[in-house]
């Protein structure tokens, strides 16, 4: 029975050293979301030809919102595919959250931004060049307010944060939890994965799918904790983004071309991840 209260304990106190640092990202980034986004919006319009290497630079911003925006734009055939999955791999949801509040992780931090980056242009790019989307969209001074956070702002910006913050904090907790539990009763498992990069980082991507931030965030923590590798963590992060795939699902009534990107990007996390893993 102490086994499991060092362990609640041990990771209560990890989870809670980051939730000062987190609510102020999370502020930052509701602030951000909360503005008009109109302009982005109208930006992606203009800007066809240039639009994997403008999806890739907004996709790093640290949260899904841009992913949300995107499926919605590409599902009105307002953006090319190339664009949609430039946005979809940049996207690291609240990885870059919980490597920013661990002032140690900043390099890994840059290294993951920079190599997302890369990764999404190039794709894109590649994508948009072999396949040929209709486009058939025109600017609008509509107001287009979306949330990749999933918290409504109706009650202000400091709500919604504190909420995503508390969020996040609990699912850190729990991933800290089961991490401690899992090393001291399936480390062979964990050991198997560990020596087999191949294995790592497939597991890493398909886990990596799941439209949920809890994805990311259980990736990053592998990452911190030492179970999985750069490699694996990056190619995982790769295939997430956020509840933007979910709203491609939704909105985009061709479905064989929803799965047929949903196979893209589990193949370019893989690749992407198998030849980091090679360096």
């Amino acid at each position: 029975m102490s086994f499991f209260k060092e362990i609640f304990a041990d990771s209560f106190l990890d989870a809670a050293k980051l939730l000062p640092l987190l609510f102020a990202i999370y502020l930052l980034v509701e602030y951000l979301e909360h503005k008009n986004n109109n302009f982005v919006h109208n930006l992606f319009l203009k800007s066809r030809k240039s639009g994997a290497l403008l999806g890739a630079l907004f996709g790093t911003v640290p949260q899904c919102g841009f992913s949300v925006i995107a499926s919605e734009l590409f599902s009105k055939k307002a953006i090319t595919m190339g664009t949609l999955i430039a946005i979809f791999i940049a996207t690291s949801d609240e990885a870059i959250p919980i490597l920013i509040a661990h002032p140690d992780r900043i390099f890994d931090m840059l290294r993951l931004i920079g190599i997302k980056f890369v990764v999404a242009v190039i794709f894109g790019f590649l994508i948009d060049f072999f396949v040929k989307t209709e486009i058939k969209s025109e600017e609008t001074e509509e107001e287009h307010h979306f949330h990749g956070n999933c918290e409504s702002c109706e009650d202000g910006i400091f709500k919604s944060a504190v909420i995503h913050s508390l969020k996040i904090f609990l699912f850190i907790f729990l991933v800290n939890i089961v991490l401690g539990t899992a090393a001291e009763f399936i480390s062979p498992f964990m050991q198997f994965i560990t020596d087999r990069p191949f294995l790592q980082t497939v597991i890493a991507c398909l886990f990596g799918i799941i439209p949920n931030c809890a994805a990311s965030v259980v990736l990053t923590e592998l990452y911190l904790a030492g179970k999985i590798t750069f490699s694996a963590l990056a190619g995982g992060l790769c295939t997430g983004a956020g509840v933007g795939l979910l709203v491609l699902f939704r909105q985009n009534e061709n479905q064989k071309q929803n799965f047929a990107i949903l196979c893209i990007i589990f193949a370019i996390g893989v690749f992407s991840g198998l030849v980091l893993s090679l360096f």
